[in-house]
């Protein structure tokens, strides 16, 4: 068979161990997202990328200073519910402990359908799923800059969970004051353009 040949060889060696690793997010038992990477999450299609919760006041109170793209660990009815939407980031934040990343205060809403034993806490901490040296950058910058860990979006990416983690910096109330006012002021002049091309139309 193809397969079998491909195995044979260096490259098909390479890519059957590649399959390897942290249980895909679809799975039945332990859930991860996979491997991390940097920065926001990359532009895909719809059916792709499916975002599930979002933090809609991270960018209102702090100042996003970098972002990275963490897999994240859940059982099998907290991915159910996931995919159902039932999942709130509103008092959440990541921190570094033991070497290990963790999503707090995450709330997953229970699966209706899941029996006793299935049955997960919504607000358990679920592990993040990141490379040992961004870990250690996390950890590092955390201590020494002051910095907080702020989940700004969580999101299946070709049927695994992930979530976008920022390095974030808390805003004093007259630079939100200020931010405010700054979004008014371009929705304003987007309103007014969209006026203008709509009369000179």
């Amino acid at each position: 068979m193809v397969t079998a040949r491909n195995r044979a060889t260096p490259a098909g060696r390479a890519r059957a161990s590649s399959g390897r690793g942290a249980t895909s997010s679809g799975g039945r038992g332990g859930a991860a997202g996979g491997g991390a990477r940097r920065g926001p999450p990359p532009r895909q299609r719809p059916e792709e990328l499916r975002r599930v919760a979002q933090n809609r006041r991270a960018r209102h109170d702090y100042d996003i200073l970098d972002t990275f793209e963490a897999g994240l660990v859940l059982q099998g009815s907290e991915v159910k519910s996931l995919r159902s939407g039932k999942a709130n980031l509103k008092d959440s934040y990541a921190r570094v402990e033991r070497g290990e990343a963790w999503l707090l205060g995450f709330h997953i809403s229970p699966y209706t359908q899941a029996t006793d034993w299935g049955a997960h806490d919504p607000d358990r901490p679920k592990k993040l799923l990141l490379h040992r040296s961004q870990i250690d950058e996390l950890m590092g910058r955390t201590q020494q800059q002051a910095l907080t860990l702020v989940p700004l979006s969580v999101y299946f990416r070709e049927g695994r969970a992930k979530v976008e983690v920022a390095l974030a910096r808390g805003r004093k109330l007259y630079d939100r004051r200020a931010a405010m006012a700054e979004r008014d002021a371009a929705r304003d002049v987007a309103r007014e353009l969209a006026n203008a091309r709509r009369r000179t139309g």
